[in-house]
This record gives structure tokens, sequence and C-alpha cells, in this order.
């Protein structure tokens, strides 16, 4: 499996061009727009909340709540970079057929990409356990500062951090009052798959036939650690379509690709984009 140098995408161009590309993106296509990976070779150690701690620890889904209170505008707030734009660029000429992201930042979106597969659901969204129904994050947030009025004011947000799930770092949650459901009085959760929970079935099997209907499979920044990304990186090698890994540091499917390019995804996403959409128009 060669790596290629960043700058020279020659052999990256040689490879896709002329097929139609389906795309799987993670946590460090975001970077750029100031949202913080996991697992890159810089980021610090960190420990997403899992689903049995959220739905069997009050304590835990309190500071979740808390943390996620002054998060998600944060999220909500970033913008697409060079990569997303990219990539949306290349839906638009034709080359980029389907993209499926674990990321729950709704980049890809806002970017202007039109068929994407957030297969880690989005931030936007919150679902009642109990009875199924799913209210914006807007109308929760409309909620939550009714019950807790002094907490974003009682804060210093200097500096504060958000990860990728939109949880905010902050220490002192005990104050934080949550909500339940206004329709049962079920938990909230929000429509994210969290670690040790599945993702639903029928969204795993949409991100299969779009693999399925390209002709090349595209990771860009993600460290493959988690097998809900990797399954579409082995099913593409398994049916016999090149795989090309863009990731900063090595991943778990590296032996798996094709060509692999050590780099952030926005410069190499950039060149590949004005290349490919280049050679698109002219043929």
């Amino acid at each position: 499996m060669p790596a290629v140098p960043a700058l020279d995408l020659g052999p990256l161009h040689d490879l896709l061009s002329g097929r139609r590309v389906a795309v799987l993106t993670g946590a460090g296509i975001s970077t750029d727009s100031g949202i913080p990976d996991y697992r890159s070779p810089d980021a610090p150690p960190r420990n997403p909340m899992t689903y049995q701690q959220f739905v069997g620890d009050p304590v835990f889904r309190q500071r979740y709540w808390a943390r996620n209170h002054i998060g998600w505008r944060r999220m909500d707030a970033s913008r697409p970079n060079a990569g997303h734009r990219a990539l949306a660029r290349l839906e638009r000429a034709g080359v980029v057929t389907g993209l499926i992201t674990q990321n729950v930042d709704l980049l890809h979106t806002k970017a202007g990409h039109r068929r994407v597969i957030d297969l880690h659901g989005s931030y936007l969204r919150v679902r009642c356990l109990a009875c199924g129904a799913v209210i914006s994050r807007f109308a929760l947030a409309d909620r939550l500062e009714a019950a807790n009025p002094r907490f974003v004011d009682d804060l210093s947000l200097t500096g504060v951090e958000v990860a990728p799930d939109a949880d905010a770092v902050i220490a002192d949650t005990s104050s934080f009052r949550m909500v339940d459901c206004d329709r049962c009085g079920g938990m909230l959760k929000p429509d994210i798959v969290y670690f040790g929970e599945s993702v639903p079935k029928d969204r795993v099997a949409a991100a299969f036939s779009m693999v399925d209907a390209a002709d090349a499979l595209v990771v860009a920044g993600s460290s493959l650690t988690v097998m809900s990304g990797l399954r579409f990186v082995r099913h593409a090698a398994k049916t016999g379509r090149p795989v090309v890994i863009i990731n900063r540091g090595p991943t778990r499917g590296d032996e798996l690709a094709t060509l692999r390019v050590d780099s952030g995804c926005s410069p190499v996403l950039t060149a590949l984009a004005d290349s490919l959409t280049v050679a698109a128009v002219a043929s």
C-alpha cells in the first residue's frame, strides 16, 4: 500500500479520474472548522460518554446535558471549511456520487452537499427514548434555558473547548436541571449514535448501497478506529473497489488502502477537486 506525499497528487488523480466516487468522512475533516477530533496525532485524550452511561446514570446524563447546553450552539455556529466545500464541488461535477459521514456537525449539508448519510445522527435533533417523539435542539434549548436561567451567566466560557459530539468541556455541572419529554415524561437523548449503541440498520444498508453504486471509496479524516466506518472500507476492498485514505497519521484501514495520503483534508481535497472537476468538464 503506497503512501504519497501530500503535494504529489498525481497518483491520486490518476486513480480516481473517470470513476464514480463514494466518500466516508470522520472528525478530521472538521478540524479546520474549529471542531477538534478524537484521535489525530496531536489530539488530547478523550473519553466520550457511552450509551450505557447516559441511560443508566442520572449524574452522567446531567453532565452531558449541561455541557451540551453550551456546546451545541458553538457547533451550530461552525461553518464548512475548504475540505467540505471541495467535496460539495466534486458532487456538483458528478465525481462524488454519495457521502457517508461519521460526524454529527452537519457541515457537509451546510456546504451544499446533497447526498449525505449522517451515519451517527445530527446534533440538531433530540429523541424521546420512551415514545419516540423527535424535537429540534432549538426547541429543547428554550426549555433548558427556562429551567436554568443563570447557568450560562455563572460560567466563564472564555476558551471553552467543544468536542466533536457538541460536548463543551466544563467542570461543574452539579446545579444543572434536566428536562424530560413534554409529551410522555420519558428520557430525552440527542439523536446521535453513542459509543456502545448500534447505528440503525436502514441507515447502514443505505450506506452500503452508496458504496456499491460507486467505483471507488475515499476516506477523509477518519482513523477508522470504530467498526461503524471501517466496515465500509472492508466492503469496498472485498468487492474490488480502490480505497483511498486521506488522514493525518495511521488508520485501522491502512492495510486495505490502494493509496494513502498522510495529510490534512482541506489542501488535498481542494487540489483534488481542482484537478478532477477540470477533467470531468473536459470529458
